[in-house]
Protein backbone atom coordinates (compact mmCIF):
# COMPACT_ATOMS: atom_id res chain seq x y z
CA UNK A 1 0.00 0.00 0.00
CA UNK A 2 1.46 3.69 -0.95
CA UNK A 3 1.32 6.46 0.95
CA UNK A 4 -1.81 8.40 1.42
CA UNK A 5 -3.80 5.70 3.50
CA UNK A 6 -6.14 6.43 6.00
CA UNK A 7 -8.17 4.55 8.13
CA UNK A 8 -12.28 4.16 7.08
CA UNK A 9 -14.46 6.07 9.23
CA UNK A 10 -16.90 3.40 9.16
CA UNK A 11 -16.18 1.04 12.04
CA UNK A 12 -16.96 -1.72 10.11
CA UNK A 13 -15.03 -4.81 9.46
CA UNK A 14 -14.69 -6.59 5.80
CA UNK A 15 -16.34 -9.72 6.63
CA UNK A 16 -18.32 -8.74 9.96
CA UNK A 17 -21.75 -7.39 10.86
CA UNK A 18 -21.32 -6.93 14.04
CA UNK A 19 -20.36 -3.27 13.44
CA UNK A 20 -18.28 -3.05 16.81
CA UNK A 21 -14.87 -4.00 15.63
CA UNK A 22 -12.78 -1.31 14.48
CA UNK A 23 -10.81 -2.15 11.12
CA UNK A 24 -6.56 -3.22 10.74
CA UNK A 25 -3.82 -1.73 9.24
CA UNK A 26 -4.58 -4.63 6.57
CA UNK A 27 -8.46 -3.23 6.18
CA UNK A 28 -7.31 0.38 5.52
CA UNK A 29 -7.89 2.19 1.90
CA UNK A 30 -6.52 4.75 0.06
CA UNK A 31 -8.34 8.02 0.49
CA UNK A 32 -10.22 8.42 -3.04
CA UNK A 33 -12.01 4.86 -1.82
CA UNK A 34 -11.97 5.66 1.65
CA UNK A 35 -13.89 8.80 1.13
CA UNK A 36 -15.96 6.98 -1.74
CA UNK A 37 -16.84 4.27 1.24
CA UNK A 38 -17.32 6.42 3.95
CA UNK A 39 -19.67 8.38 1.50
CA UNK A 40 -21.49 5.18 0.70
CA UNK A 41 -21.90 4.24 4.51
CA UNK A 42 -23.72 7.81 5.16
CA UNK A 43 -25.80 7.40 2.19
CA UNK A 44 -27.03 4.26 3.85
CA UNK A 45 -27.95 5.34 6.96
CA UNK A 46 -31.26 7.13 5.34
CA UNK A 47 -32.11 3.47 2.75
CA UNK A 48 -35.17 1.36 3.90
CA UNK A 49 -32.47 -1.47 4.56
CA UNK A 50 -32.22 -3.07 8.05
CA UNK A 51 -29.02 -3.00 10.05
CA UNK A 52 -27.60 -5.73 8.99
CA UNK A 53 -28.15 -5.45 5.15
CA UNK A 54 -26.69 -1.99 5.70
CA UNK A 55 -23.79 -3.81 6.90
CA UNK A 56 -23.64 -6.02 4.48
CA UNK A 57 -23.75 -4.35 2.05
CA UNK A 58 -20.72 -1.71 3.26
CA UNK A 59 -18.68 -5.25 3.66
CA UNK A 60 -18.82 -6.26 0.40
CA UNK A 61 -18.49 -2.46 -0.93
CA UNK A 62 -15.10 -2.59 0.97
CA UNK A 63 -13.99 -5.31 -0.31
CA UNK A 64 -14.58 -4.68 -3.76
CA UNK A 65 -12.73 -0.93 -3.47
CA UNK A 66 -9.99 -2.67 -1.93
CA UNK A 67 -8.96 -4.81 -4.82
CA UNK A 68 -9.86 -1.89 -6.96
CA UNK A 69 -7.10 -0.07 -5.09
CA UNK A 70 -4.63 -2.87 -4.83
CA UNK A 71 -5.28 -3.80 -8.40
CA UNK A 72 -2.13 -4.09 -10.95
CA UNK A 73 -1.01 -0.81 -12.80
CA UNK A 74 -2.25 -1.94 -15.99
CA UNK A 75 -5.66 -1.13 -14.39
CA UNK A 76 -6.41 2.89 -14.67
CA UNK A 77 -6.84 4.48 -11.80
CA UNK A 78 -5.28 1.84 -9.17
CA UNK A 79 -3.08 2.41 -6.30
CA UNK A 80 -0.06 2.81 -7.71
CA UNK A 81 -0.91 5.33 -9.90
CA UNK A 82 -1.72 7.94 -7.20
CA UNK A 83 -3.96 6.72 -4.86
CA UNK A 84 -4.93 10.33 -3.68
CA UNK A 85 -6.69 11.72 -7.00
CA UNK A 86 -10.42 12.45 -6.34
CA UNK A 87 -10.98 11.51 -9.76
CA UNK A 88 -10.19 7.92 -10.05
CA UNK A 89 -11.91 6.76 -13.19
CA UNK A 90 -13.42 3.51 -11.65
CA UNK A 91 -14.84 6.06 -9.26
CA UNK A 92 -16.81 8.32 -11.84
CA UNK A 93 -16.72 7.38 -14.79
CA UNK A 94 -19.42 4.73 -16.05
CA UNK A 95 -17.01 3.04 -19.07
CA UNK A 96 -14.12 2.98 -16.50
CA UNK A 97 -17.15 1.40 -14.11
CA UNK A 98 -17.82 -1.12 -15.82
CA UNK A 99 -14.66 -2.63 -16.49
CA UNK A 100 -13.29 -2.37 -13.26
CA UNK A 101 -16.48 -4.56 -12.50
CA UNK A 102 -15.78 -7.25 -15.11
CA UNK A 103 -12.34 -7.41 -13.98
CA UNK A 104 -13.12 -8.17 -10.60
CA UNK A 105 -16.05 -10.84 -11.25
CA UNK A 106 -13.52 -12.34 -13.22
CA UNK A 107 -10.92 -12.69 -10.52
CA UNK A 108 -13.16 -13.42 -8.13
CA UNK A 109 -14.58 -16.29 -10.33
CA UNK A 110 -10.99 -17.67 -11.42
CA UNK A 111 -8.43 -16.44 -8.50
CA UNK A 112 -10.47 -15.67 -5.59
CA UNK A 113 -12.85 -18.87 -6.60
CA UNK A 114 -15.84 -17.36 -4.85
CA UNK A 115 -19.31 -19.29 -5.19
CA UNK A 116 -21.80 -17.68 -7.51
CA UNK A 117 -24.25 -16.52 -5.01
CA UNK A 118 -21.12 -14.55 -3.08
CA UNK A 119 -20.19 -13.22 -6.61
CA UNK A 120 -24.03 -11.68 -7.23
CA UNK A 121 -24.71 -10.84 -3.76
CA UNK A 122 -21.68 -8.47 -4.04
CA UNK A 123 -22.43 -7.03 -7.27
CA UNK A 124 -25.86 -6.09 -6.31
CA UNK A 125 -23.62 -4.31 -3.36
CA UNK A 126 -21.73 -2.70 -5.53
CA UNK A 127 -24.58 -2.11 -8.40
CA UNK A 128 -25.84 0.14 -5.30
CA UNK A 129 -22.66 1.53 -4.45
CA UNK A 130 -22.61 3.04 -8.08
CA UNK A 131 -26.19 4.11 -8.12
CA UNK A 132 -26.02 6.01 -5.02
CA UNK A 133 -22.81 8.03 -6.77
CA UNK A 134 -24.92 9.17 -9.79
CA UNK A 135 -23.64 6.48 -12.21
CA UNK A 136 -26.21 3.38 -12.17
CA UNK A 137 -25.48 -0.04 -11.92
CA UNK A 138 -22.47 -1.59 -13.89
CA UNK A 139 -23.09 -3.63 -17.05
CA UNK A 140 -21.72 -6.86 -16.13
CA UNK A 141 -23.84 -10.16 -16.04
CA UNK A 142 -24.51 -12.35 -12.96
CA UNK A 143 -22.73 -15.53 -12.40
CA UNK A 144 -25.51 -18.73 -13.35
CA UNK A 145 -26.68 -20.39 -10.63
CA UNK A 146 -26.97 -24.07 -10.54
CA UNK A 147 -30.49 -24.77 -10.17
CA UNK A 148 -30.90 -27.65 -7.55
CA UNK A 149 -33.29 -29.20 -5.90
CA UNK A 150 -35.07 -27.47 -2.64
CA UNK A 151 -33.79 -29.32 0.57
CA UNK A 152 -36.43 -32.34 1.47
CA UNK A 153 -36.43 -35.21 4.14
CA UNK A 154 -35.19 -38.76 3.20
CA UNK A 155 -37.63 -41.23 4.90
CA UNK A 156 -35.56 -42.10 8.13
CA UNK A 157 -35.80 -38.66 8.66
CA UNK A 158 -39.59 -37.86 7.96
CA UNK A 159 -40.15 -40.90 10.16
CA UNK A 160 -38.33 -39.44 13.05
CA UNK A 161 -40.41 -36.23 12.28
CA UNK A 162 -43.55 -37.52 12.18
CA UNK A 163 -42.90 -39.53 15.70
CA UNK A 164 -41.57 -36.37 17.67
CA UNK A 165 -45.11 -34.83 16.72
CA UNK A 166 -47.28 -37.73 17.55
CA UNK A 167 -46.20 -38.25 20.97
CA UNK A 168 -46.54 -34.28 21.79
CA UNK A 169 -49.58 -33.90 23.80
CA UNK A 170 -50.39 -30.41 22.47
CA UNK A 171 -52.97 -31.18 19.50
CA UNK A 172 -52.44 -27.14 18.58
CA UNK A 173 -48.35 -28.42 18.10
CA UNK A 174 -49.21 -31.08 16.05
CA UNK A 175 -51.48 -29.22 13.72
CA UNK A 176 -49.11 -26.47 12.91
CA UNK A 177 -46.33 -29.48 12.34
CA UNK A 178 -48.65 -31.07 10.36
CA UNK A 179 -49.84 -28.53 8.10
CA UNK A 180 -46.72 -28.11 5.73
CA UNK A 181 -46.14 -31.88 5.38
CA UNK A 182 -49.53 -32.69 5.17
CA UNK A 183 -50.57 -29.89 3.13
CA UNK A 184 -47.73 -28.42 1.67
CA UNK A 185 -48.88 -24.75 3.54
CA UNK A 186 -46.41 -22.05 3.76
CA UNK A 187 -46.23 -20.86 7.48
CA UNK A 188 -47.19 -17.61 6.75
CA UNK A 189 -50.44 -19.86 5.36
CA UNK A 190 -50.37 -22.19 8.42
CA UNK A 191 -51.03 -18.71 11.18
CA UNK A 192 -53.80 -16.99 8.82
CA UNK A 193 -56.20 -20.16 8.63
CA UNK A 194 -59.44 -18.96 10.14
CA UNK A 195 -61.66 -21.07 11.51
CA UNK A 196 -64.12 -20.57 8.54
CA UNK A 197 -61.59 -22.27 6.20
CA UNK A 198 -61.96 -25.61 7.25
CA UNK A 199 -64.64 -28.22 6.35
CA UNK A 200 -64.25 -30.91 8.30
CA UNK A 201 -65.74 -34.81 8.92
CA UNK A 202 -64.56 -37.95 10.12
CA UNK A 203 -63.40 -38.90 6.55
CA UNK A 204 -62.34 -35.95 4.83
CA UNK A 205 -61.94 -32.40 5.11
CA UNK A 206 -61.32 -29.13 2.87
CA UNK A 207 -58.51 -26.66 3.77
CA UNK A 208 -59.38 -22.58 1.69
CA UNK A 209 -55.63 -20.90 1.57
CA UNK A 210 -54.46 -17.79 0.77
CA UNK A 211 -51.37 -17.54 -0.98
CA UNK A 212 -48.67 -15.44 -1.61
CA UNK A 213 -49.27 -12.47 -4.02
CA UNK A 214 -51.82 -9.23 -4.54
CA UNK A 215 -54.92 -8.72 -3.51
CA UNK A 216 -54.72 -10.95 -0.51
CA UNK A 217 -53.61 -13.66 -2.58
CA UNK A 218 -54.82 -16.81 -4.83
CA UNK A 219 -57.35 -19.12 -2.96
CA UNK A 220 -56.68 -22.88 -3.44
CA UNK A 221 -58.79 -25.08 -1.93
CA UNK A 222 -56.56 -28.66 -0.21
CA UNK A 223 -57.69 -32.11 0.87
CA UNK A 224 -57.01 -33.38 4.04
CA UNK A 225 -57.03 -36.46 2.90
CA UNK A 226 -54.51 -37.84 5.85
CA UNK A 227 -56.05 -38.84 8.75
CA UNK A 228 -53.37 -38.30 11.21
CA UNK A 229 -54.02 -34.39 9.90
CA UNK A 230 -57.78 -34.80 10.72
CA UNK A 231 -57.32 -36.14 13.72
CA UNK A 232 -55.11 -33.67 15.34
CA UNK A 233 -57.37 -30.60 13.84
CA UNK A 234 -60.55 -32.08 15.31
CA UNK A 235 -58.84 -32.36 19.07
CA UNK A 236 -57.57 -29.10 18.66
CA UNK A 237 -60.71 -28.04 17.71
CA UNK A 238 -62.41 -29.84 20.41
CA UNK A 239 -59.87 -28.48 23.18
CA UNK A 240 -60.10 -25.08 21.81
CA UNK A 241 -63.86 -24.01 22.71
CA UNK A 242 -63.01 -23.70 26.33
CA UNK A 243 -59.77 -21.56 25.91
CA UNK A 244 -59.05 -17.41 25.45
CA UNK A 245 -60.17 -16.33 22.75
CA UNK A 246 -62.82 -19.06 21.31
CA UNK A 247 -64.79 -16.42 19.50
CA UNK A 248 -61.71 -14.91 17.97
CA UNK A 249 -62.00 -16.69 14.20
CA UNK A 250 -58.43 -17.35 13.80
CA UNK A 251 -58.13 -21.34 13.69
CA UNK A 252 -54.31 -21.69 15.61
CA UNK A 253 -54.50 -19.06 19.13
CA UNK A 254 -51.69 -18.67 21.58
CA UNK A 255 -51.83 -18.26 25.39
CA UNK A 256 -53.53 -15.12 25.32
CA UNK A 257 -56.51 -15.81 22.86
CA UNK A 258 -54.77 -14.10 19.76
CA UNK A 259 -53.67 -15.19 15.79
CA UNK A 260 -50.73 -17.94 16.80
CA UNK A 261 -47.32 -15.48 15.56
CA UNK A 262 -45.58 -16.50 12.77
CA UNK A 263 -42.18 -16.62 14.99
CA UNK A 264 -44.16 -18.71 17.45
CA UNK A 265 -45.31 -21.31 14.48
CA UNK A 266 -41.61 -21.73 13.32
CA UNK A 267 -40.44 -22.58 16.96
CA UNK A 268 -42.88 -25.06 17.58
CA UNK A 269 -41.67 -26.88 14.15
CA UNK A 270 -38.05 -26.34 14.72
CA UNK A 271 -38.32 -27.58 18.26
CA UNK A 272 -39.81 -30.67 17.11
CA UNK A 273 -36.90 -30.37 14.47
CA UNK A 274 -34.41 -30.76 17.31
CA UNK A 275 -36.27 -33.62 19.11
CA UNK A 276 -35.34 -35.31 15.49
CA UNK A 277 -32.42 -34.45 15.46
CA UNK A 278 -32.69 -32.63 12.30
CA UNK A 279 -31.69 -28.85 12.41
CA UNK A 280 -27.93 -28.92 12.57
CA UNK A 281 -26.93 -27.99 8.77
CA UNK A 282 -25.90 -24.45 9.37
CA UNK A 283 -25.84 -24.10 5.90
CA UNK A 284 -29.59 -24.91 5.38
CA UNK A 285 -30.98 -25.39 8.68
CA UNK A 286 -34.65 -27.35 9.40
CA UNK A 287 -37.78 -24.93 9.40
CA UNK A 288 -41.37 -25.38 7.72
CA UNK A 289 -39.97 -24.58 4.66
CA UNK A 290 -38.35 -27.94 4.44
CA UNK A 291 -41.91 -29.97 5.42
CA UNK A 292 -43.47 -28.01 2.61
CA UNK A 293 -40.26 -29.38 -0.15
CA UNK A 294 -40.67 -32.29 1.34
CA UNK A 295 -44.47 -32.66 0.86
CA UNK A 296 -43.49 -31.66 -2.86
CA UNK A 297 -41.02 -34.34 -3.73
CA UNK A 298 -42.79 -36.85 -2.37
CA UNK A 299 -45.84 -36.26 -4.37
CA UNK A 300 -43.57 -35.23 -7.76
CA UNK A 301 -41.79 -38.97 -7.05
CA UNK A 302 -44.61 -40.95 -6.43
CA UNK A 303 -45.77 -39.66 -10.36
CA UNK A 304 -48.26 -36.82 -9.54
CA UNK A 305 -48.87 -35.11 -12.23
CA UNK A 306 -47.01 -31.62 -11.96
CA UNK A 307 -49.58 -29.49 -12.86
CA UNK A 308 -51.74 -30.90 -9.96
CA UNK A 309 -48.57 -30.17 -7.83
CA UNK A 310 -48.19 -26.60 -8.48
CA UNK A 311 -52.07 -26.23 -7.78
CA UNK A 312 -51.82 -27.86 -4.25
CA UNK A 313 -48.65 -25.62 -3.38
CA UNK A 314 -50.01 -22.50 -5.11
CA UNK A 315 -47.62 -22.05 -7.54
CA UNK A 316 -48.50 -20.10 -10.86
CA UNK A 317 -44.85 -21.76 -12.52
CA UNK A 318 -44.39 -25.06 -13.62
CA UNK A 319 -40.70 -24.20 -13.92
CA UNK A 320 -40.58 -23.91 -9.74
CA UNK A 321 -42.47 -27.01 -9.43
CA UNK A 322 -39.99 -29.32 -11.52
CA UNK A 323 -37.04 -28.54 -9.53
CA UNK A 324 -38.29 -31.04 -7.48
CA UNK A 325 -37.59 -33.80 -9.30
CA UNK A 326 -34.01 -33.23 -9.61
CA UNK A 327 -31.90 -35.69 -8.12
CA UNK A 328 -30.94 -34.45 -4.42
CA UNK A 329 -27.58 -34.65 -3.13
CA UNK A 330 -28.80 -37.91 -1.24
CA UNK A 331 -29.84 -38.79 -4.19
CA UNK A 332 -25.95 -38.58 -5.59
CA UNK A 333 -25.14 -40.88 -2.49
CA UNK A 334 -27.37 -43.51 -2.96
CA UNK A 335 -26.36 -43.95 -6.58
CA UNK A 336 -22.59 -44.21 -6.04
CA UNK A 337 -23.09 -46.67 -2.94
CA UNK A 338 -24.19 -48.84 -5.82
CA UNK A 339 -20.53 -48.83 -7.46
CA UNK A 340 -18.58 -52.20 -6.90
CA UNK A 341 -15.87 -52.58 -4.77
CA UNK A 342 -13.49 -55.11 -3.90
CA UNK A 343 -14.45 -55.61 -0.52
Amino acid sequence: MTSGNTVLPDPQRAGSTSGNTPPTAEETLPLAYAAALAGYHRALQTAPLSAGTRAKYVSRVRGYLTWLATSPPDLPGSAQQGVDRVDVPELNEPGARDGAVRDWRAWAKTVARHQPTTINNTLAAVDDFYTRRGLGPAIARREPLPRRAPKALTERQVVRYLRAVEHHAGSRDQVVALLPFYAGLRISEVVGLDLADITLSARKGILRVRGKGRDGGKLRSIPLARAELRGALTAWLASRRDLPGADQPALLLNRRGGRLSDRAARTIITDFGDQAGLGHEADNPFGPHILRHTFATQLIRAGTDPVLVADLLGHTSLDTVALYSRPTDHDREQALAHLTTDG
